[in-house]
């Protein structure tokens, strides 16, 4: 599959790479790596990296707005649906390829590599990028590995295997780059930020099945001096407290006109609920938007069931196994 995308590549004189709305460091990483390498393969072609960026992840690298395209090759990463592609122009493409390590939601172009055993697109690229020879060079490498210890919550899931660190290990060894300076990028942030953590800390509800969930209303966000994505990018700050077995960060966002819902689990399976309500994602990590909360308190009801289910198949196997 590699060599029919190298293959498709070369066919083009203009390439857009695009990934999902919401951008994250993963899917941010793995295009902005993707098209600098292709850049220095083939610098007679034009190759952007589109989308909306966020003030939040601005140290990673510069995206691209390019005015004209016809006849482009468009490639999705990151993005299991068309719905939720960051760009305008997707059927004026002609052609799509798909590069994703989301589990299968459509068909979304001609070509598709997906790999949803993968923890991030950007250890699939690390994997590609290497085997298909493609240039690398530090800011490169470090760009990609920023992106996988995102999605990977610094290889804290299940998705993190021994194919992982010696990726990490091959592009370390050939490009060295300062790790601290990967961190640093990723999470340093303004105290407004540590202070709005505490106030979800603070005034978190907890169900009786282990889901718990917050709703933050734009003047919340406001007193904060925050914005809408603030919110949700401190989902992964509470992975390991003993009550939770879902929890939620549901945030009113003006802009946009919805309700942003981000979900995380530590054992029910989550993302098939996400895609009830206009999102999806992984089994354990998953998002999406609605329009009103009260249509999050019907999705946060959902995954109360899930828990409830998720509880009694545990209890069940746990008399089995006395």
């Amino acid at each position: 599959m590699y060599r029919q995308i190298i293959k498709e590549i070369k066919k083009y004189d203009t390439i857009i790479i695009a990934r999902h709305i919401g951008v994250d460091p993963d899917a941010m990483c793995s295009q902005l790596a993707l098209r600098d390498s292709l850049r220095i393969k083939y610098p007679q072609k034009s190759i952007y990296a589109v989308g909306n960026g966020s003030a939040k992840f601005s140290g990673i690298g510069i995206l691209d707005k390019p005015e004209i395209l016809h006849d482009f090759l468009l490639i999705v990463l990151d993005t299991p649906d068309k719905k939720r592609i960051d760009f305008a122009k997707v059927e004026e493409a002609s052609m799509i390829i798909k590069i994703d390590h989301h589990p299968f939601v459509e068909e979304l172009g001609t070509l598709e590599y997906i790999d949803d055993t993968k923890g991030s697109t950007c250890e699939i690229l690390m994997d590609f990028i290497k085997k298909m020879h493609l240039p690398v060079n530090r800011e490169i490498a470090k760009t990609l590995y920023c992106g996988l210890i995102s999605d990977s919550n610094r290889f804290l899931y299940d998705t993190t295997t021994s194919s992982t660190f010696e990726l990490v290990s091959y592009y370390l060894k050939r490009y060295p780059f300062v790790l601290s300076d990967v961190y640093k990028d990723l999470y340093l942030r303004p105290i407004k930020e540590v202070r709005l953590q505490g106030y979800i800390e603070e005034n978190l509800t907890l169900t009786e099945k282990g889901v718990a969930y917050i709703k933050l209303t734009n003047e919340d966000i406001v007193r904060f001096k925050a914005d809408s994505a603030s919110a949700g990018n401190m989902i992964n700050h509470f992975n390991f407290i003993e009550e939770v077995l879902v929890w939620v960060i549901a945030t009113e966002d003006i802009k946009n006109g919805n309700i942003r819902i981000n979900i995380r689990s530590r054992g029910p399976i989550i993302n098939h609920v996400a895609e009830k309500y206009h999102g999806g994602g992984h089994a354990f990590a998953s998002g999406a938007r609605v329009s009103c909360f009260e249509e999050a308190d019907l999705l946060i009801q959902d995954l109360n069931s899930v828990c409830d289910d998720y509880i009694k198949v545990c209890e069940n196997n746990e008399n089995k196994v006395q």
